[in-house]
């Protein structure tokens, strides 16, 4: 029988074999005829991204030595209809971050990678066709939707999971966990158009596993035991059809006096588990499950002169929190009402900055929630490019007003050739070990990188 699963994968093997040929049949990076014939493969350009970066952290600790490989294929397949393949291919020395489970559950059989452990992970990380359908714009296929414009959080930009193994640390477009979607986008009027997104593919999460550097610890989001009672976790309860479980969304843009707005709304599973506590006789029962939620926003964003405005705001109709009340299995249930407003400045050649105020408000409180009613995150974002742009220094720090906690990283990156970068950063947390930052106040680390593009 044929193992569909790892039939997604010949094009990661396809991939890597015509990557690692470049140099003897690659000109300007396309693909001469000598290497596929006349084939439709022969009309495509491959590139390749090699990356290796060390984290050390401030006591001494290695926390990894990662080399990670991207082979991209994209070419045209038919008149209007293009093909991009994307692989990922991922090596670490150390095995501080884990995953120890070749594969988390978090993933559908549909998204898995095909092999992924705290040393090494292969995975298909996008593969998408690109074609016009009925006067519209189709993306169907494996692939990453970026709502939103927040710097470092999230409101609206959870159409896709995410990897938290090393935390918010790693960038976005990296971290973000790529989907199995429709995704049609077509123009409504001269000046607004309307997405619309069907995603069958259940992929959640991928958490820090127990016992790794970046492991979930503050009580706002894992529950604590009574000292001495044992615990006993449960496999996750996933949502598994995927016609009835799958989720929608939607997506209306319009340009309206020098105003870009957006109004977003999505029908989801919230990609973090939420723990439901039982107490049996052998101690506590901790079931981790997906609950459904509807989630409504919308974003707004103008220059006036030297500064951009941006306000993004989304409405969460269920959202879940720990809580001490055991009569409702340690969890409470409310609305939430979340928004950012960010400031931008460019009013010198060089220099970037912004700040940002977040703020989440759940509607329905009640006082046996773990975290408070109201939470306010700032943020402040500094960027400073020199030498004609081949040096680039940046500062951007998330600091909550509650716990008194946050996280600054700072990287300092340079342009040795056009498609050659070296960096090297820092990463500081501070603040409660009760907080979303502080829980890291440990994890101080230090990184140093290069990536070479092909």
């Amino acid at each position: 029988m044929i193992n569909l699963h790892r039939l997604c994968y010949l094009p990661i093997a396809l991939v890597l074999a015509c990557t690692m040929s470049l140099p003897a049949y690659a000109s300007d990076g396309y693909i001469e005829e000598g290497l596929f014939g006349n084939g439709i493969l022969s009309q495509g350009e491959f590139t390749a991204l090699l990356s290796q970066e060390l984290a050390v952290d401030t006591q001494g600790h290695r926390q990894k030595m990662e080399t990670l490989i991207e082979p991209q294929w994209e070419g045209a397949l038919f008149q209007e209809t293009t093909l991009t393949m994307i692989g990922r291919l991922r090596l670490d020395w150390y095995d501080q971050l884990g995953p120890e489970a070749r594969k988390p559950e978090s993933y559908s059989d549909m998204s898995a990678p095909y092999y992924n452990s705290s040393h090494s992970k292969l995975s298909l990380r996008e593969l998408y066709l690109d074609t016009e359908l009925l006067g519209g714009y189709l993306r169907l296929g494996k692939q990453q939707v970026v709502w939103g414009q927040a710097d470092g959080l999230k409101v609206l930009d959870v159409v896709n999971p995410q990897s938290y193994r090393e935390f918010i640390l790693d960038d976005f477009d990296d971290s973000r966990i790529p989907l199995w979607m429709v995704n049609y986008e077509f123009e409504v009027g001269s000046a607004s158009s309307l997405q619309w997104l069907w995603i069958p593919d259940l992929t959640f999460h991928e958490l820090a596993e127990r016992d790794k550097a970046f492991a979930l610890t503050t009580p706002e989001l894992i529950p604590a035991a009574p000292f001495g009672v044992p615990v006993h976790l449960e496999d996750s309860q996933k949502p598994n059809n995927v016609l009835s479980d799958s989720e929608f969304g939607m997506k209306y843009s319009i340009f309206y006096e020098g105003w870009d707005l957006t109004v977003n709304y999505l029908y989801h599973f919230q990609d973090t588990p939420v723990l439901y506590q039982t107490f049996t006789q052998s101690g506590v029962l901790v079931t981790p499950s997906y609950e459904r939620n509807h989630l409504v926003g919308g974003t707004a964003s103008n220059v006036f002169g030297e500064f951009t405005l941006r306000v993004e705001a989304g409405f969460n109709s269920d959202s879940f929190h720990v809580s001490n009340n055991l009569d409702k299995k340690g969890i409470e249930q409310c609305s939430e009402l979340a928004s950012v407003v960010g400031l931008d400045w460019q009013g010198l050649e060089d220099i970037f900055l912004s700040v940002q105020w977040l703020q989440s408000h759940l509607v329905d409180y009640e006082n046996t929630i773990e975290r408070r009613r109201n939470k306010n995150t700032f943020s402040f974002l500094y960027r400073h490019d020199f030498e004609n742009e081949t040096w680039q220094f940046e500062v951007l720090e998330l600091h909550t007003l509650e716990r008194k906690d946050g996280v600054v990283q700072t990287k300092l990156s340079h342009m040795v050739e056009s498609n050659i970068e070296v960096w090297l950063g820092l990463d500081v947390f501070y603040g409660s070990q009760e907080g979303l930052f502080g829980q890291y106040d440990d994890n101080d680390r230090w990184t140093l990188g290069v990536e070479w593009g092909i």
